[in-house]
């Protein structure tokens, strides 16, 4: 049974020294974005829009706990996701993303993103759309506090007996 499910999260940046992390792959020169995690804001986009596949939420209390565990790599966090959607036999068919962010400008990272977040799916890059806008100003992510990315992702699933 072909499935859809959508995730979203959003950051803003810190004032704090730390890295931007979209996607697995590190923007250099870019401030980080506040979170207790390394603050991958497409990666928790993605493990939400999986959770909504299996129907439980890893972003929240389970990542909290790896958090105080001391993994704070987001990587891991979508790990988790991918392990209930392989108990479920479900898999990944494809994932688009959205990004609203006025910075960084994303053109020169976008075949980096794509390839990076598809080894994690185990797709190939071209299963793995990516497209980012200014929102021309109207929000606080276009007008460059942060960033927000809406993640869509199709899956396979069986169907259960009804």
């Amino acid at each position: 049974m072909i499935c859809c499910a959508i995730g979203q999260d959003s950051h803003r940046f810190t004032q704090e020294e730390k890295p931007l992390l979209l996607g697995g792959v590190l923007l250099p020169g870019e401030p980080g974005l506040e979170a207790n995690s390394d603050g991958d804001v497409l990666l928790h986009a993605l493990t939400n829009a999986v959770s909504g596949l299996t129907g439980r939420n890893i972003l929240g209390a389970p990542a909290d706990e790896l958090c105080r565990a001391g993994v704070t790599d987001s990587r891991a966090y979508l790990r988790e996701a991918l392990k209930d959607l392989e108990a479920l036999g479900g898999r990944i068919l494809h994932v688009s993303f959205s990004v609203e962010a006025r910075r960084p400008h994303l053109a020169a990272h976008i075949t980096a993103i794509r390839a990076s977040v598809a080894d994690l799916l185990g797709i190939a890059p071209a299963h793995v759309g990516l497209t980012a806008t200014s929102g021309e100003g109207l929000t606080a992510f276009g007008r460059g506090e942060g960033i927000q990315v809406f993640c869509q992702v199709t899956g396979d699933l069986p169907e259960e007996d009804a």
